[in-house]
């Protein structure tokens, strides 16, 4: 199969044949319809993930078609039309069978624990427990969004940050989960503060329903205090940083909930958290990672509805030809990047 390959971190991608997969006992093998262009990809090939091994072929937001499967599975079949979270739950550790997957102890995740969705085929382990079923009028590119991105953004504002109609909602980074935040916490009724540096990510932001969109390097969060009359009750890091995450803490008014959602590899520093307001205002300091398969079905019942729109985020479907360039200047260019062509 073609597929991306870097065989250094931060060194050269280069598209080139691969042996094919195969799947495991309980697994299956996926024909990639879609696959996106995703930050965690990017701190993948950077280096920044241990379990990754090279060489290396990145991606795990992915759609596609049951091209194999293994002797074990039964719910799937050879031309299934499939999607995934970018955690896949053994279904059978204490998390698992707490209806918690996205935290498995004994997780797999393509792009990273193996080789992922940057090409012709991906294996996905546990196929009866991760696997979800695409509705046929989802189409492939948009389907490729929720592994990761949406899905995340989904369960963060809904499930951890336990957003409530009318509340402010601060969203620190609007890069494909952030603005999948926005979206998310506007269908439940909430009022967002968008923050980028970037112009054309504010604009989108702002198209999405964001009340008000902030530059990061306008003191941000003083003006999203006042703004929202003495804090927010939910603030978002989308991007990853110790210094967005300290400033979403630090925007929350007493009793306020901070979720961080980008990933904050020990390589880029250690956020400082500044307990003292955390004790004084009640605060909650949260992790979101991902969304189990079984959570699926109240996202895709929101898409079907009309509620919750993924499709007005994918901005770019590139082939896997564009995949390198996309993938080093991830973050630069506004909207979600979806792989179409292979």
């Amino acid at each position: 199969m073609r597929a991306l390959v870097f065989e250094e971190f931060g060194g050269p991608l280069t598209v080139r044949e691969v042996p094919d997969p195969t799947p495991a006992p309980d697994g299956v093998v996926v024909t990639v319809g879609a696959t996106g262009v995703c930050r965690s990809d990017w701190h993948a090939w950077s280096g920044h993930d241990p379990d990754v091994v090279l060489p290396h072929v990145p991606g795990h937001e992915l759609a596609g078609t049951v091209a194999a499967v293994g002797a074990r599975v039964r719910g799937w079949s050879v031309g299934d039309r499939v999607t995934a979270p970018f955690v896949c739950a053994c279904g059978t550790c204490p998390p698992c069978r707490e209806g918690a997957g996205q935290v498995c102890l004994r997780q797999t995740q393509p792009g990273f624990t193996h080789w992922g969705s940057f090409a012709e085929y991906v294996a996905l382990d546990a196929a009866d427990i991760n696997l979800v079923a695409l509705p046929e009028e989802l189409s492939t590119a948009t389907a490729a969004a929720l592994g990761c991105r949406y899905a995340t953004a989904f369960r963060a504002v809904t499930g951890v940050g336990r957003v409530a109609p009318g509340e402010w909602v601060l969203v620190v980074g609007c890069g494909g989960v952030g603005l999948s935040a926005v979206q998310v916490a506007v269908a439940v009724g909430a009022r967002v503060v968008a923050v980028d540096p970037s112009p054309g990510a504010r604009e989108l932001a702002a198209a999405t329903g964001a009340e008000h969109v902030l530059d990061s390097a306008d003191g941000f969060v003083e003006l999203a205090v006042e703004l929202t009359g003495g804090g927010v009750h939910v603030g978002l890091d989308c991007l990853g940083s110790p210094a967005t995450c300290e400033a979403s803490i630090r925007a929350l008014r007493p009793r306020g909930r901070h979720v961080q959602v980008g990933l904050l590899p020990p390589a880029q520093g250690r956020a400082v958290v500044p307990m003292e307001l955390v004790v004084a205002r009640e605060l909650a300091v949260l992790g979101s990672h991902g969304m189990a398969a079984a959570d699926y079905p109240a996202m895709l019942s929101m898409i079907a509805a009309g509620r919750l729109r993924p499709q007005d985020l994918v901005t770019r479907e590139l082939s896997l030809d564009d995949a390198a360039e996309a993938l080093v200047a991830v973050g630069r260019t506004p909207g979600i990047a979806v792989i179409t062509r292979f």
